[in-house]
């Protein structure tokens, strides 16, 4: 096993010597226990930075390999995943539940997707991002799943990266419900899981095959 492999759910740093871990926080919410935990970590592990990622969670960056364990039980929080090949996270934004511009219930959607994807294997790393209307302020065009809330349903976004080599998704299916969005990703995902190749992300995967492909076999 590799150096980079000895911590679980820890990312070796640019040192060579500290690392990285990253709590899984569904859709970045937070409630005061789970950020009386990370204060408390913070402060009696030193922890040196703390940063907001892109992916609405909170890394703990500059640990000592043999304080990972400990700072794991201490925040008795599951792992969330950033360097494996499996579902990283579900992003999105609060949708109908305060936004004034929110049409559809993103969070009740990401609460669906989140426990049933998050931390499963898959040919390549994957992202989801859920929006409650068109302004698309979680990104769901830039990952591999997006869904879009609008006033007449949902809309299903597959193979986006904003990547080194960014790709907007291709819109796969309009006007759906709660039921039909959830069918069409496990369709989606099942055709990409049975045919990509290790390694290769979504948008690479509709590059190579073609969305035409992709869409007569999940639809």
């Amino acid at each position: 096993m590799s150096k980079t492999e000895r911590a679980d759910g820890a990312i070796l740093q640019r040192d060579k010597e500290t690392w990285a871990i990253v709590p899984r926080t569904p859709m970045g919410m937070l409630t005061p226990e789970i950020l009386e935990r990370i204060s408390h970590v913070v402060k009696k592990w030193k922890v040196p930075i703390v940063k907001i990622t892109s992916g609405q969670r909170i890394a703990l960056v500059g640990l000592r390999e043999g304080d990972i364990a400990p700072i794991w039980e201490d925040l008795g929080s599951d792992i969330g995943r950033a360097t494996e090949l499996c579902v990283h996270y579900v992003q999105a934004c609060p949708g109908t539940a305060v936004c004034r511009l929110g049409v559809q219930d993103s969070l009740g959607m990401g609460s669906e997707l989140e426990p049933k994807y998050v931390g499963v294997d898959f040919p390549a790393k994957i992202k989801m991002g859920v929006s409650g209307c068109p302004l698309c302020c979680a990104e769901s065009k830039l990952r591999d799943i997006g869904v879009v809330g609008k006033h007449s349903g949902f809309t299903v976004y597959f193979g986006g990266n904003a990547g080194n080599k960014p790709r907007i998704a291709d819109e796969i299916a309009v006007d759906l419900t709660r039921e039909q969005t959830l069918e069409l990703v496990d369709k989606l995902l099942t055709y990409y899981k049975d045919n990509a190749r290790k390694r290769e992300r979504t948008a690479r995967f509709v590059e190579r095959v073609g969305i035409k492909d992709i869409m007569a076999a999940v639809l």
